[in-house]
This record gives C-alpha cells, structure tokens and sequence, in this order.
C-alpha cells in the first residue's frame, strides 16, 4: 500500500512539472501576437489619418480650383462691366468726376450655389494721365527722370533721356529696362531692405531674402505706350491738318466766334511757309510770318519806312547820279521811284496795302496791328516779323487743327486726369501751374456737367484746351508750350478687375488696355493672375 502511494506521489510530481514549462511557453506565444496586433493597428491608423488628410487636403484643392475658376470669371465679368461703362461714355470730355473714373465694387450670381454672390472690383484708369514713352519730347523725359531720382549731377538725366528717345517704339513700358542706364531705383522705384531678424540657431542661421517693396513713384507706374485720343475736335468733326491742307480747307477753319480765321493770303503764307519744313506742332503757326519770303521779294521794291520828304530827296539824288529818271521803268521803281511811288508801311491804310502784290485784307489788317503795339518798322525788312496770328486766335482754333493724318493721335496728357506729379513735367509747366489747373477742373459750377446717362459730372472738366488761357497762371508763352503736349479727353484707358473673396482676399485679377474707336473696343493688352 505504501509501495503504491509513492509511486501516485512521484507519478503527480512529473507532471507538475512537466506542466510549469508548457504553461510559460504558451504565454509568450500569445504576447507576441498581442504586440504584432498592435503594431498592425497603429500601422493601420497611420494609413488611415494619412489617406483622411489626403481625402481633405483634395477636397480642399479642389474647393480653391473651383472658386478660383469662379472668382475668375468673376473678375472678368468686372472687365466686361468696364467695358460697357466706358461704351455708353459720350461725353466729349473725360474728366476724373464721372462715374466710370470712380472704383465699384458690386457682385455676380453664383451660378452653381443658390443663393450665393461672387464679389468683384473695378478699377479704370485713363492712359492719357500718364507720361508715353513712346511720343513725348526729350525735355520731358528728362524732367520724368529727375523727378524719379536720376542724378542730374552725373549728367545720367540727359544721355538716358536722350537714350531712352534714341530705343524707340518700345512694345511695353518694361522694355525701357534694356536702354543703357536704366536702373532698377527709377524703373520700378525699389528699395531693398536687409532683413532685421535672423535665426538664432546654428542649424537655421541662414539670412533671409531681401524684402522688396515696389513704390508708386516709378517709370513703370507713372507711364504708358497706349495713351491715345480720337484726332477730332469736340464736336467729332475731323481736324484740318495744317501740313497737308490746301489753301480752300485752311480758310474754313473758323475760331471760337465761328468767324474765319485765315484770309486767302494768310492761307497762302501758311503753304509757302511749309514748303521748306514740316510743322512739328500746332504752336508753330505762332512762328509764321503774314508776310512770306516770296511775297516781300515781290513788294520789297514798292515799300518804304522812310517819310515823303526823305523819299523825294532821295529821288532828287538819284537824279543827279543816273539823268532824267522820268524813263526808270522797274528797276528805278526798285531804287526808289518818286515819293507816290512807295507805299510808307508806317503810315498806309489796309486799302493802301492791299494794293501791294500778296498782300490782302488779312494780312494789311495785321501789318497795320503789329506797328500800332511794337511801334513803327525800322527798315522794309521788319515787315517779315509781322506774324500769322496770336496766341489768343491759337487757343481758338487749338481744337480745331492738327499736323498729323489719321484718326487717332498718340501721347497726349489729359489735363482733366492726369495728376500734379504728371501735369508739372509738361513744357513750360511748373508745380504752382499745374495746381492751378488742377484747381479749375474740379471747382463746382453752378451749371453742373451731365454724363451720357444724365449723371451729375463733378467739378468743371475742360472741353476744349484753349480754356487753359482761362487760367490766370498759363501765360502765353506756357500755353505756346504745352498746347502741343494735351488733351482734354482719352480714348486709351486700363480697365483692373480683382474677384474678391468674403473674407477680402483676392482670388484672381484681371488686367487689360482697351482702346476705344467709336463704338468698336480693341485689347492690346490683356493679362490674368
């Protein structure tokens, strides 16, 4: 019995322990499925978060493409809004105070979300308020120059005026950046700024990049190629063109007064004036003399300064040199003739110089004006400073002429947009002068200006630009400058369109030229970001 329970006992101690390391190797078993498990779920998880961000960052590029699109066709539809806005402008002025010159903000449909509008911009500026490049003199792409910061002292003003004239046409205004000289200060008014702050870490202890800021006084803010205006007058008549006109078309040009200006004889002295030099301006007709060099060839013989008395004892001397002069002929006509012979141009009528060859009402009435206000002629030769006309008749006719064929002329400054910085660049133009115009076009008149759809235009816009002798500060040696260079309207204008989000971001922008002809609108420049 004993013998038994012995063997019972060591038979329960084998299995006990045979059973202590089969337990322990089936625990490692299952905590390394555990942590395989776990690994696999983390790994899932990752991939999962990674594949959401994914999904989200699609859908939120895919969200801003299509607002962009939209925002996009809503700043174009802005563009096309300026377009109709400057179509429906008849007036036979632009000025900054109608309604197309002031900034809108308004909004479009949706279109694919009810209920939602899309807001736009717009921006129109007259290319006329700025300084062409491609047309304007050498004088005042100097003056551009030095009032951007070209150092007159090193002579940089006028060899890169000269430079810049010299590279003409540019195709955009940026294209003035390959003239010699042209520096980044004057072209885009930039000035770099070296960063503040620096990391302070060795790892990240890279200088950061220059901060550039552009600044509105610069060549490529301030200037343009596409300044334009229709070469008509205020009424949409075509102007007469003083190099190519005959005699017949110069005297139906009539002033202000509606009365003619030029006689048959002041026609022709324009013609024969022109024959040896084209007019390069309009206040070139102030140089003209009433008497050309063809008709004083042919009265220089018959005229005289000199008073009755001195002619006869002149006549009596040349008696006593050359005999009897009772049988001169011509040539004793032209070595002074008896004292009824020459016509005293300091004392004849309008009749008696009308008896002169070439010479005709217009002309003697102007002989007889310039001895009454510079005096008595001092010798026959004088007679040829007797000028065409005043400074008063060009300012009335101003609208009227033009030395240039075609529909269109280009770069000229719209005194009724352009602003003092601009106005006070011009020929014969100063700060103090250019103030003074600004002053006149934006008083209030008591008989308010309408615009086309009968909107009030604010202020008093030229419409003709002999009104700028109207202003005590343009003398007539400032309008004789400056009358070539100005207009008082635009037909070349930059229409902006930015689509603006809720939150006031800019989504996209819209930038283009547009040139009006009539009723037909041209783009030469178009851009979209």
């Amino acid at each position: 019995m004993k013998t038994c329970h012995n063997n019972l006992y060591r038979n329960t101690n084998r299995q006990v322990e045979k059973s202590v390391p089969t337990t322990f190797r089936l625990s490692d078993s299952n905590g390394l499925s555990l942590v395989s498990t776990l690994w696999i779920l983390t790994i899932l998880s990752v991939l999962a978060m990674q594949l959401l961000y994914s999904f989200r960052l699609e859908n939120r590029a895919r969200k801003n493409f299509v607002d962009r699109i939209k925002y996009h066709y809503a700043a174009k539809a802005g563009f096309e809004w300026g377009i109709a806005k400057l179509g429906i402008d008849e007036t036979n002025f632009d000025s900054l105070g109608e309604t197309w010159a002031v900034p809108v903000q308004q909004q479009i449909d949706d279109g694919i979300q009810q209920g939602r509008f899309l807001n736009y911009q717009v921006t129109i500026v007259d290319e006329g308020s700025k300084i062409n490049i491609n047309a304007v003199g050498e004088g005042t792409i100097r003056n551009f120059l030095a009032f951007l910061g070209a150092q007159p002292e090193n002579n940089q003003t006028g060899d890169l005026a000269a430079r810049i004239v010299e590279g003409r046409p540019y195709r955009t205004v940026r294209d003035v950046a390959r003239v010699e000289g042209m520096t980044p200060e004057i072209l885009y008014g930039i000035q770099q700024q070296v960063a503040a702050e620096q990391a302070t870490s060795d790892a990240e202890n890279i200088p950061q990049q220059p901060q550039i800021t552009m600044a509105t006084n610069s060549l490529v803010n301030m200037a343009t190629i596409y300044s334009v205006d229709a070469n008509t007058d205020s009424n949409g008549q075509q102007r007469v063109n003083i190099n190519t006109a005959n005699a017949q078309q110069l005297r139906q040009i009539r002033g202000n007064n509606n009365q003619t200006v030029f006689s048959q004889g002041e026609a022709n002295a324009i013609i024969q004036n022109r024959e040896s030099n084209q007019f390069g301006g309009i206040s070139a007709l102030l140089d003209v003399p009433a008497v050309s060099d063809n008709v004083f060839n042919n009265i220089s013989g018959q005229i005289t300064v000199e008073a009755p008395s001195v002619q006869n004892t002149s006549f009596e001397d040349n008696n006593d040199q050359f005999g009897d002069g009772n049988n001169q002929g011509d040539g004793g006509d032209n070595n002074g003739g008896n004292e009824n012979s020459l016509t005293n141009i300091n004392t004849a009528d309008s009749d008696e110089l009308q008896e002169l060859q070439g010479i005709d009402n217009g002309i003697a009435d102007r002989i007889i004006a310039h001895r009454n206000s510079q005096g008595n002629f001092q010798n026959i030769d004088a007679i040829k400073e007797v000028k065409l006309m005043t400074v008063q008749e060009l300012a009335g006719i101003a609208d009227k002429v033009t030395v240039k064929d075609g529909q269109t002329v280009n770069g000229l400054i719209n005194i009724n947009t352009a602003p003092l910085q601009i106005l006070q660049l011009l020929p014969g133009m100063d700060q103090t002068k250019a103030q003074a115009i600004i002053a006149r076009r934006e008083e209030e008149s008591q008989e308010a200006q309408q615009g086309t759809l009968g909107e009030p235009v604010r202020g008093t816009p030229f419409n003709d630009i002999g009104q700028l002798l109207d202003i005590e500060e343009i003398d007539d040696q400032t309008f004789r400058q400056v009358v070539d260079w100005v207009t008082y309207r635009s037909r070349g204008y930059r229409i902006e369109s930015i689509g603006v989000a809720a939150d006031g971001k800019t989504i996209a922008r819209c930038v283009g030229i547009v040139v009006r002809n009539g009723n037909q609108f041209s783009i030469p420049h178009w851009r979209q970001d």
